[in-house]
């Protein structure tokens, strides 16, 4: 069945033409701007030692194939110091530390002190120490990074964008924190372009996901709030736009399982 509510289709991000005041969204309910971070960190507090397991279970394993993907498409070279944003968790940093071979470094910020609890658990438990040099973890809000000028090789933010209550203050920073030729990558659920599949994938989320996040997490407010946060993400060209007005050059898209996620990729020039 289709969840109701005020939409299933996508609305722009309000909130980055009010950061002074007002409401945005969270989910599908409307909450004061100033309110927004509080609510998606107890989300993410609620959901931190099972979150990579649950990934598993909503998406059938499938998510390690876009994560693959995404990482692959990074083109990374040796020597090369990433900005990972949002994951706290480590399951995009770890990836990309397999394929700098130990000839690079990755900083993982993430706003949630929980989620870098666990990523920092399951570096140990890798021997990945932050003395090696390698990997390094930093509590910090997306819209303000606690991280220099272009002082980073590339910026990657895998389905985190969303969670960011002014999005264009993050895409923003991102190009701040970029050196000139740095780029910019995005891994996030976007809007389904096929329209069978549009319909399959609707009903599978709110009829499916937040029951799995109530069996596995025993939290299904927090994976209802997640499927709708989805669907009010900015659709493909939307969000192009808005990284171009921030200051990204070379804009692009490509999705992923018919839309299901997307990759947006940009450069600081």
């Amino acid at each position: 069945m289709t969840q109701p509510g005020p939409s299933t289709d996508s609305t722009s991000d309000t909130a980055d033409s009010s950061i002074g005041g007002g409401t945005t969204h969270f989910g599908f309910a409307d909450v004061a701007i100033d309110k927004k971070t509080a609510r998606v960190g107890a989300v993410f507090d609620s959901v931190a030692a099972r979150y990579d397991l649950m990934n598993d279970l909503m998406s059938g394993g499938v998510h390690r194939l876009w994560k693959a993907t995404f990482v692959r498409r990074l083109g990374l070279r040796p020597g090369a110091h990433v900005l990972d944003v949002a994951g706290g968790t480590g399951d995009i940093a770890f990836r990309m530390l397999d394929r700098l071979d130990g000839d690079g470094r990755v900083t993982v910020c993430d706003i949630n002190r929980e989620m870098l609890t666990v990523g920092t658990a399951r570096a140990i438990d890798r021997g990945l120490l932050p003395a090696a040099g390698t990997l390094d973890w930093v509590c910090g809000n997306a819209e303000a990074l606690p991280i220099a000028d272009m002082s980073v090789d590339a910026y990657t933010i895998a389905f985190g964008l969303r969670n960011v209550t002014h999005i264009d203050l993050a895409l923003a920073e991102a190009r701040r924190v970029l050196k000139p030729g740095g780029r910019f990558f995005c891994l996030e659920f976007s809007h389904v372009v096929v329209p069978v599949l549009a319909d399959l994938y609707e009903r599978y989320s709110f009829a499916v996901l937040p029951r799995i996040g109530q069996l596995v997490a025993n939290d299904r407010d927090a994976y209802q709030y997640l499927v709708e946060s989805i669907r009010r993400f900015p659709p493909q060209d939307e969000l192009l736009e808005r990284m171009a007005k921030a200051g990204l050059a070379r804009t692009r898209c490509e999705n992923l399982s018919g839309g299901i996620v997307a990759i947006h990729s940009g450069w600081r020039l």
